[in-house]
């Protein structure tokens, strides 16, 4: 049986695909002499299309890898894991934005993360953080909100006030930061590979 050449080779199923690989044997010897391709591509070599996390509700994938073992990989997401390092604080807050990233200016345009991105995040839960271990309220939007409904503050002990107001005298805030937190939103980067 002959078929058309065009017919054939359009469809989908058909169609050459070159697999990307992370090995070594097309690259030069370590004292610079040429090598010649002593093997085809093996799957244990075989690279996988990056992630480019965008910023979105969650969607994340799984991939078998070797061995049968699963990776998770994002495809979106819309929170993560963020450290505060100089108070040793660690909490869940929403991403809002990407502002800057060194390796590629269209990341920014597109909201993908990719390691060491340069993201706003939601300042609310390290702002709760520190008014309950310092007993400083930061940000003018929530002393506004404190002084218009008035709600009840919740009662402390005599022992756990003494804490506070210990920690409180020691405390120091960049004015930087300051300002962020009144902004309610706070600069991080992003330390781990997302994806």
């Amino acid at each position: 049986i002959s078929f058309p050449y065009h017919s054939f080779h359009s469809h989908p199923n058909n169609l050459c695909r070159m697999g990307v690989a992370r090995d070594s044997v097309h690259k030069r010897r370590a004292t610079g002499g040429k090598q010649t391709q002593w093997r085809k591509k093996r799957k244990f070599e075989l690279a996988r299309p990056p992630a480019l996390t965008k910023i979105e509700s969650t969607r994340i994938h799984t991939v078998r890898v070797r061995g049968g073992a699963t990776k998770f990989r994002a495809l979106r997401l819309d929170a993560g894991n963020f450290s505060w390092g100089s108070e040793s604080v660690t909490r869940k807050t929403r991403l809002l934005l990407v502002t800057y990233n060194a390796s590629n200016n269209e990341y920014i345009r597109t909201n993908t993360l990719v390691k060491n991105s340069i993201v706003q995040v939601d300042a609310a839960p390290f702002r709760q953080w520190y008014e309950q271990h310092y007993g400083v309220s930061l940000g003018k939007k929530t002393q506004k909100k404190e002084d218009a409904s008035a709600a009840p503050e919740v009662k402390k002990g005599k022992k756990a006030e003494e804490r506070v107001k210990a920690r409180a005298e020691s405390r120091s805030l960049d004015a930087a930061l300051e300002e962020q937190f009144n902004n309610g939103r706070l600069y991080a980067a992003i330390s781990s590979r997302p994806g």
